[in-house]
């Protein structure tokens, strides 16, 4: 049966390293998997993914391109390879949103749950990843050597909330969403995927 696996969490906190570390879990239990992520995922989501990134905006414009860049992501990618039975791995979901959108940028999570209901009523991830550290820890982890995007750039106040946010959410939804702790060596983290993508395939 296909499942549909998110991964979150602040910018530096290693999440996107593990992406191809659990499809390849799954490619050995015989798993036909699709790696994408958010914003982007399609030909229009990668243009939106730029100006999202880059461009300054209304906190409203941007929680509207977001979840207008996810219901093309959902109709062109995600439920299409959901019904032909694959599995989909998405580097960030709508909890980005909640997390972002909703702790960073203070945008009221009314307005963001009307838009979820909107995009995506009949649509959750049956897990999410989500991996934490300690701010310091994931600053320090981001690549200086490139361009940051802006909301890399931003200051630590806004990074304290969106991780507050995450948490909550997790503590909402325990059953979809399970915490790694990202401090650990890569082979701990690699040991505690491995165990929960087993279990989610039993």
């Amino acid at each position: 049966m296909a499942k549909f696996i998110t991964f979150e969490g602040v910018d530096g906190a290693g999440k996107s390293t593990h992406v191809a570390t659990v499809a390849q879990f799954l490619r050995e239990r015989g798993k036909t998997v699709i790696t994408t992520r958010e914003p982007g995922g399609t030909v229009l989501g990668e243009k939106l993914r730029e100006l999202l990134l880059h461009e300054p905006m209304h906190l409203e414009t941007e929680a509207l391109l977001m979840f207008a860049s996810r219901r093309e992501h959902i109709a062109q990618v995600i439920a299409p390879a959901l019904a032909r039975g694959d599995w989909v791995i998405s580097d960030r979901f709508t909890d980005a949103s909640f997390a972002y959108q909703g702790g960073g940028r203070h945008l009221s999570l009314d307005k963001l749950r009307v838009l979820e209901q909107w995009v995506h009523a009949d649509l959750q991830p049956d897990l999410t990843l989500l991996f934490d550290v300690p701010l310091d820890v994931a600053r320090q982890r981001l690549d200086q050597t490139r361009s940051l995007d802006k909301f890399e750039k931003e200051k630590e106040d806004f990074f304290t909330a969106v991780r507050d946010v995450y948490l909550q959410r997790a503590a909402q939804f325990p059953e979809r969403i399970r915490v790694i702790d990202s401090t650990q060596p890569l082979d701990a983290v690699s040991r505690q995927l491995e165990q929960l993508i087993a279990d989610l395939c039993a």
